[in-house]
């Protein structure tokens, strides 16, 4: 069995990025509702705008989410490759 340590430091990094509670709703939140703004995140939520906007920065960075924007609007969506694989699985366990 070939086992590639850079590929499963990265799948970690992913993992790690989606375990924070917060963090894993705002992907099921996006999940169910394909798109969302930040306002739209937090309200939902019921968290700050801060701490919205912190954790989808960790998720972007993370390539969970992607950001399209459209004039003053930041719209944020699943990726589809990552995220949907991920809470497919978390939806196995």
């Amino acid at each position: 069995m070939n086992i590639n340590i850079n590929i499963l430091e990265a799948k970690a990094e992913i993992l790690r990025a989606a375990a924070h509670p917060l963090r894993l709703a705002i992907l099921l939140l996006l999940q169910k509702e394909k798109e969302c703004t930040v306002s739209q995140i937090y309200k939902t939520l019921q968290i700050e705008q801060a701490v919205a906007s912190h954790h989808l920065r960790i998720l972007k960075t993370h390539q969970l989410v992607v950001l399209r924007k459209s004039g003053k609007n930041a719209f944020y969506s699943l990726n589809q490759a990552t995220a949907k694989a991920l809470l497919k699985a978390i939806d196995k366990i």
